[in-house]
């Protein structure tokens, strides 16, 4: 009997060893890094492919003889504006100051521009709003002129071992990839340094670059809209990704069941 019992114990302790070690399914962001990060990339140029309400235009209007063009650059001021706000939290960074005109899209989609009145953004990509401004200016200016509209509020997403992922608001619409990396609370200790993703959309075409934080040939790679960042996790990561969460309980319980039964063989 008493050997059953400890054949018993044996095959019982030996299984759970066996399940709280089975590799499990590893992680899919460690898996399909290339295809979830391209698929963030599209997303995030999809949902920013027109004009929304709360985006900020800059809207600068040239001409041979700016006098002319003055009154429709007449909100343009040195200003001090916001380069980001961190997630969940109140923290503003601030920038260098800029005398772009800036205005605010509406809940209803319409800026409210001088001379020209309420325009409608609405459905329209900044190309597009560009092209329609510069033929609203035909009817005062005669000469030809240069519309230039930039979305100030571009946005980056940072995933991966960073202490603080997520997607992030550059209000300037100026940021590096080690800004980029600033704002996300930089790379945990497990985040690899030497093979970081940026996954680029640019008119549909996506462009994909490894990029080594060793070295200084990337301090000053310029981001641009919708860019994803991903850092990867080094081999400490993969290893925890497999193992059971509950392996630790699973001994536990095995160490208590042990106890017991030595203490009931002794009696």
């Amino acid at each position: 009997m008493k050997n059953l019992i400890s054949k018993t114990l044996f095959l019982f302790i030996t299984l759970i060893f066996i399940h709280s070690c089975k590799p499990k399914a590893e992680l899919n962001y460690m898996k399909n890094i290339d295809e979830l990060t391209t698929e963030a990339s599209i997303a995030n140029a999809h949902a920013s492919s027109t004009i929304q309400p709360g985006d900020q235009l800059g809207i600068l209007i040239s001409a041979d003889d700016m006098d002319v063009v003055a009154p429709f650059n007449q909100n343009a001021m040195p200003t001090e504006s916001s380069v980001n706000t961190v997630p969940s939290s109140n923290i503003q960074m601030r920038g260098s100051s800029s005398s772009m005109p800036v205005y605010t899209v509406k809940a209803d989609g319409t800026i409210d521009f001088p001379i020209l009145g309420s325009l409608d953004t609405k459905e329209k990509t900044v190309e597009q709003f560009s092209n329609y401004l510069k033929q609203r200016m035909t009817k005062y200016v005669i000469k030809p002129v240069v519309v230039n509209v930039n979305t100030l509020n571009y946005k980056i997403t940072v995933l991966g071992q960073v202490n603080r992922p997520g997607t992030y608001t550059i209000n300037d619409g100026n940021a590096t990839l080690l800004s980029a990396l600033g704002l996300a609370g930089d790379l945990t200790n497990y985040g690899i340094r030497d093979n970081v993703l940026v996954v680029r959309n640019e008119n549909g075409q996506i462009t994909k670059t490894r990029i080594d934080l060793t070295k200084a040939d990337y301090l000053n790679f310029q981001m641009k809209q919708n860019d994803v960042i991903y850092v990867s996790g080094n081999e400490t990561v993969s290893k925890t990704s497999r193992l059971d969460p509950n392996a630790g309980i699973y001994i536990s319980v095995a160490s208590i069941v042990v106890t017991i039964l030595a203490l009931v063989f002794k009696k």
